[in-house]
């Protein structure tokens, strides 16, 4: 895999890096657990979409944007990056959020990704849930082009061909690191949601014969869907870089849908109690939507026997953890007024 024949800036901290987890590991008596941490990808206070966003931020250059249109949920992590990235470029930036949870106290609607949206320089509208969001960005875009406007639009997540790239090259990535310290990387576990980071990871470790599979922990779809979702996006990503489609087999994409709880971006107690471990014992902190709710999936999954002792696992940490203060009420803790 040849990843400079595709245009890319250059602006996470790479590479993140890839921390063992042994107090956690120790407590839940399982599999050996490391976190590659994608949260320390340096825009905005990190995350994975940085990653996306070296390659589509590159494109929207080449096409000679000067206008970022982009969507998600409320607490939108992709859009904080999102904004982040167009201010680095200069670049005007609109970002559509969509009322997916109903929640609208002060600290969710207003306050943690939105604040850094609007620090960022970037235009807030908001859309009610179950809005064809894509349809919405079409809608705002030629309004701008009758302005005079060049409107480059970013799929939600950023989960296109083009967005997956910074995931087909985080497995690149991954790998290089495991080979360096001679680890055997048995299991590689994320949290799931638009489906370009799974994609891109499936396709980068299958195109270099890793034998690394990846188990997705689904924040939103339903697995069927999901599963899907990530196939038919993994079998473009690949037909994109000229890597034979069939090599991504429906085999290949695993998404376990049994932590979404009530919906996207709802707490459960299984993520209070994955967030609130991983803070105490190993000082690393998750979000709530994202590597919170993925984090509970391979805690149970380990307390299931899923994983066997002595397996090493590697968890990828999202980012977002800024979320966590749009949710101040959800986790019970000693001394909150």
């Amino acid at each position: 895999m040849h990843l400079s024949r595709f245009p890319r800036l250059h602006f996470a901290h790479l590479p993140t890096p890839l921390e063992p987890m042994p107090r956690i590991s120790e407590h839940l008596g399982g599999p050996n657990l490391w976190i590659k941490r994608d949260d320390c990808t340096g825009l905005s206070s990190g995350g994975n979409k940085t990653r996306k966003l070296e390659f589509l931020m590159a494109d929207a250059v080449e096409r000679g944007a000067d206008t970022i249109i982009t969507q998600g949920a409320t607490q939108s992590n992709h859009a904080r990056q999102t904004c982040a990235a167009a201010a680095r470029l200069g670049h005007e930036c609109h970002i559509l959020l969509e009322d997916r949870t109903g929640y609208h106290d002060e600290a969710y609607a207003y306050n943690d990704n939105v604040l850094l949206d609007q620090l960022h320089g970037a235009s807030i509208s908001v859309r009610p849930a179950d809005s064809d969001m894509n349809a919405e960005m079409e809608q705002l875009a030629q309004k701008l082009r009758d302005d005079g406007k060049k409107p480059y639009l970013i799929p939600g997540g950023g989960s296109n061909e083009i967005g997956a790239l910074g995931y087909v090259n985080a497995a690149l990535e991954t790998t290089v690191q495991a080979n360096e310290r001679s680890l055997r990387i048995d299991h590689f576990v994320h949290a799931t949601g638009s489906a370009g980071t799974q994609a891109g990871l499936v396709v980068g470790f299958e195109a270099m014969n890793s034998k690394i599979p990846v188990y997705g922990i689904s924040v939103r779809a339903a697995k069927e869907k999901q599963e899907a979702n990530v196939h038919g996006l993994a079998q473009r990503t690949a037909d994109f870089m000229d890597i034979n489609p069939d090599l991504i087999t429906a085999e290949k994409i695993v998404a376990n849908s049994d932590y979404v709880g009530d919906g996207y971006g709802l707490p459960t107690a299984s993520m209070v109690e994955a967030v609130t471990m991983l803070a105490q014992y190993e000082g690393i902190l998750l979000d709530p939507v994202y590597s919170g709710k993925g984090f509970a999936g391979l805690i149970d999954l380990i307390r299931k026997g899923h994983f066997n002792k002595g397996e090493n696992v590697v968890f990828l940490h999202t980012g977002g953890s800024v979320s966590l203060f749009a949710y101040p009420k959800v986790f019970d803790l000693p001394g909150y007024v």
